[in-house]
């Protein structure tokens, strides 16, 4: 590419897929259970946008210039801070990053007047990773920026799980259909959780997989053999097609995609688990594991991986495995909601599958 292409290029924001749809009012992003299944579609395609760009020499163009982005993280992060922060510079916006260490929160601020004090900073999007799960929700009641949910307790990561399905699309061409094994804990995973919203309204077969102790009580009512259980009274529920296995190899049997969860080792300490060589050895994704999916089935985790617990070194750092492509696929994601937050794409409470 010229100089000048490369100068015509900085100078026009990208392409942005078309939905038929007059934009507007933004609204917040809290979890993927408000999103239809075309507007998962649209940010998808937009996703696809942005990694062109990602692509380029010159990785900038102005579609947010003058818009102001804040990080608000109360729990460490790498991959999530890092790539909204990235998302924002790549489209110009001026990004803030927060964390509760070093601000007013140690003095003992809320969470609330916290908002409130950035909200007066003219932010146009306040980015928030919180350790209790609702924090984004209340503060989304109560400010006119709009709030991106990065990760609520044990609740969603709806980012996350809009990254996991692009990472998946890119490879299949499409969702509809496939056999998606989550394997670990998914009793405190905030992106199994939002992972079941996202695939199960892009049509995927899905299976959780998980020891009995890290199974939430509330999925045996409507998962599995639940309807069954009830008398088809929860038939209609969502998520009555997902199946729940505790046998990690009949589970894995012709999987297309497995994704393996963190098994988050701070927040054992409830006993759920004898030990975590025990974790390993009957739930840890192994090479011979992997032998009973399909031929060429994705490896995912959405990181920090703890390997040799859930997945074997081997798998993870495999020729199947994209869990580096997943992060190069967060700061598209990313660049894409950044940019629906304040276009107005997203319609609120359509909820057609």
């Amino acid at each position: 590419m010229t100089t000048t292409g490369r100068r015509r290029a900085e100078r026009q924001a990208p392409p942005i897929a078309a939905n038929g749809a007059q934009p507007i009012a933004p609204r917040h992003i809290l979890d993927l259970d408000d999103f239809s299944r075309a507007e998962i579609e649209l940010v998808l395609q937009n996703t696809d946008v942005m990694r062109e760009v990602l692509r380029r020499d010159i990785k900038k163009v102005p579609t947010l210039r003058g818009k102001t982005v804040i990080t608000l993280f109360y729990e460490a992060s790498t991959r999530t801070r890092v790539s909204f922060e990235q998302a924002g510079k790549i489209l110009s916006a001026d990004v803030i990053n927060v964390s509760g260490g070093g601000s007013s929160v140690e003095k003992g601020e809320s969470l609330y007047n916290t908002a409130l004090t950035l909200q007066a900073m003219n932010a146009d999007i306040i980015v928030v990773r919180h350790p209790h799960s609702g924090a984004p929700h209340f503060l989304s009641r109560f400010l006119n920026s709009t709030v991106i949910n990065a990760g609520d307790g044990m609740h969603a990561h709806p980012t996350q799980a809009l990254l996991d399905m692009f990472t998946i699309k890119s490879h299949f061409g499409d969702i509809a259909g496939l056999k998606v094994v989550i394997v670990g804990d998914l009793l405190y995973s905030r992106v199994a959780r939002s992972n079941l919203w996202g695939l199960t309204r892009m049509g995927a077969d899905i299976t959780l997989c998980a020891p009995p102790t890290l199974i939430p009580a509330d999925f045996l009512g409507f998962l599995g053999d639940g309807a069954e259980r009830n008398g088809g009274a929860v038939s209609a529920h969502p998520f009555s097609g997902v199946r729940i296995e505790t046998n990690v190899e009949r589970a894995l049997a012709d999987a297309d995609v497995v994704m393996a969860l963190r098994l988050q080792k701070e927040r054992q300490q409830a006993g759920h688990l004898p030990t975590l060589r025990e974790y390993s050895r009957l739930y840890g994704i192994t090479p011979r594991r992997m032998a009973l999916a399909k031929p060429g089935a994705l490896v995912m985790h959405p990181g920090p991986m703890n390997e040799g617990i859930e997945i074997d070194p081997e798998v993870a750092h495999g020729a199947q495995a994209v869990i580096e492509e997943q992060v190069t696929n967060g700061v598209a994601v990313r660049m894409a909601l950044l940019y629906a937050s304040v276009s107005g794409q997203l319609a609120v409470g359509r909820q057609d599958s």
